[in-house]
């Protein structure tokens, strides 16, 4: 009787080796590219410069675009349970008259979900929760020796420690972004936009409940926000020459330009502590970037496209990038493409929202009694009804990744607009 040969098995296939991203920068865009690539199966390495990743700033405005994205790296439920903002809202004068009007439900109806005022450092802290351990290096600046070749040799960043090489370097390292210079060193970066900002969170009970407004004056704009846990969050810009400061003090400047508006404006600025008050000149990437990536190496957030916050889309904007990059490069098998349709996906919508946000920023900057009273008008005309406020926001707010992790409310939407097409 024959026996039959054992068949022949075929040794396995060796094991790919884990792909490895740095991304330089700490910030709101830098982590959930680090937490949105970890979840796709690469290492991540994030640098930082400073010495802990503690948020610098205040708060932070999250749309639902926002969520929509966060949703993608699992947080965006917890966000919009920090909704604070209930009942009306809207646009005011100094004096207090509103010009436009809108409120909660509205806003969350029209974009599938709420608009949500959180510190910085909640938003940070949630994101680098959801990193492994000992990804994050602090103390630890970088600059980009070598973009890399996309099929090639691998991009190449330089730190106080060493050199490391990488298969993907994520340039989210802000407005002076290095990593843009060494990419585009042609560009002429960022400029000022003629306003400078000030931002503020005061204690919860300092001041009496209110209907959170953005308020627009002759060449300034404040507006007020709750937070959740009853602090007030409150921000202005006006036009002034870059590189202005008070000489006694930001609250005292505040005091000058805004302490006889409507309340409850002058009672935040009282209750502001003065080394809280944060003020920085508003520059932003007017000539838009041929590209946002060059061989392995890659730009994000404020790096990428820095924008006027008149419309507070920096964070939300970075948010997206983070999760449209991991959406176009699932592994490094095809890094090439998958770079440049992140750039496809992500230039053209982010040029418009800078060129957007730069336009209302010289709505903001009329100082002249018949351009603010002609100006004044057309919102009041245009605000009332469904808002002015939320149509400026249409195409941007209601935008989706294309991860498709919607929330229930999002995705019950697209699909009624789906229906109604049919």
């Amino acid at each position: 009787m024959a026996i039959s040969p054992k068949p022949r098995t075929q040794p396995p296939a060796p094991a790919r080796p884990q792909p490895h991203a740095v991304v330089v920068g700490s910030g709101i865009g830098g982590l959930t590219a680090a937490v949105a690539l970890h979840q796709n199966g690469w290492r991540v390495t994030v640098l930082e410069r400073a010495q802990s990743i503690e948020a610098v700033g205040a708060g932070i405005a999250l749309a639902p675009n926002g969520h929509h994205a966060l949703d993608v790296v699992g947080i965006g439920e917890e966000i919009r349970a920090l909704a604070a903002w209930q009942g009306d809202g809207g646009m005011r004068t100094p004096a207090g008259r509103w010009l436009s009007r809108t409120n909660s439900s509205a806003a969350a109806e029209r974009f599938g979900g709420p608009l949500v005022l959180v510190h910085r450092a909640t938003l940070v802290e949630r994101l680098a929760a959801r990193l492994p351990g000992g990804a994050v290096r602090t103390g630890s600046a970088a600059t980009s020796a070598d973009p890399g070749v996309a099929g090639g040799r691998p991009a190449v960043v330089t730190t106080p420690d060493g050199s490391i090489e990488a298969d993907l370097v994520v340039g989210a390292d802000g407005i002076n972004s290095a990593t843009r210079r060494a990419l585009f060193p042609d560009h002429p970066g960022p400029a000022y936009s003629g306003l400078t900002t000030w931002r503020v969170v005061v204690p919860a009970g300092a001041v009496p409940s209110f209907a959170p407004h953005e308020t627009w004056g002759r060449g300034a704009l404040w507006g007020s926000q709750p937070l959740k846990d009853g602090r007030v969050y409150a921000y202005a810009a006006a036009v002034a020459p870059a590189g202005e400061r008070a000489p006694d003090g930001e609250k005292a400047e505040l005091l000058r330009r805004f302490g006889d508006w409507h309340s409850p404006v002058p009672r935040i600025i009282e209750a502001a502590d003065p080394a809280e008050v944060l003020r920085h000149d508003v520059h932003h990437l007017i000539d838009p970037l041929p590209a946002f990536h060059r061989g392995r190496t890659v730009l994000l957030g404020d790096a990428a496209h820095a924008m006027c916050p008149t419309l507070g889309q920096g964070g939300n904007q970075a948010i997206e990038d983070g999760v449209v990059l991991a959406h176009h490069l699932p592994d490094a098998t095809d890094l090439g493409s998958g770079l440049a349709a992140y750039s496809a996906d992500r230039l053209p919508r982010t040029t418009g929202i800078v060129r957007k946000s730069a336009t209302i920023a010289r709505l903001v900057s009329l100082r002249s009694a018949p351009g603010v009273a002609v100006r004044d008008t057309a919102m009041r005309l245009a605000g009332f009804g469904p808002g002015l406020a939320l149509r400026t926001f249409d195409g941007i707010a209601d935008w989706l990744p294309p991860q498709r992790t919607y929330a229930a409310g999002a995705r019950d939407r697209q699909v009624r607009d789906h229906q109604a097409q049919r």
